[in-house]
């Protein structure tokens, strides 16, 4: 499932770049013990990955934080973006935050195991 202008190639399976998003997501998930996972990359190669926030004062998506990182270091735009959770829920404030700095870049929800949800 994407969200967001783009959509997955090869019948449902990422490649390429976005597969490496998907390695960054799911490895911050882990290190951090967090619900939710989230890697983009901006329009220059860089990425920047991020684990959901879950505070008495702040609660923020993993692919909010994200898109908050790639902002304060002056990412221009996004190529594209992942969130990784254990059932692939989509991140609408997420893919929203995505939508404000890059309209129309795809923003892929996936499991544990970097599947497409849906």
């Amino acid at each position: 499932m994407t969200e967001g202008g783009g959509s997955p190639t090869g019948g449902g399976e990422l490649q390429g770049e976005d597969v490496k998003l998907v390695t960054l997501a799911r490895a911050t998930r882990a290190r951090t013990g967090a619900a939710q996972g989230a890697a983009v990359r901006d329009i220059d190669g860089r990425t920047y990955a991020a684990a959901s926030v879950a505070l008495p004062s702040l609660r923020l998506s993993a692919l909010q934080v994200a898109v908050a990182m790639a902002v304060s270091s002056g990412a221009p735009g996004l190529e594209a973006a992942v969130v990784l959770s254990a059932g692939a829920e989509a991140d609408p404030d997420g893919a929203a935050a995505v939508a404000d700095l890059a309209p129309g870049a795809p923003v892929y929800a996936v499991d544990e195991r970097g599947r497409l949800a849906g």
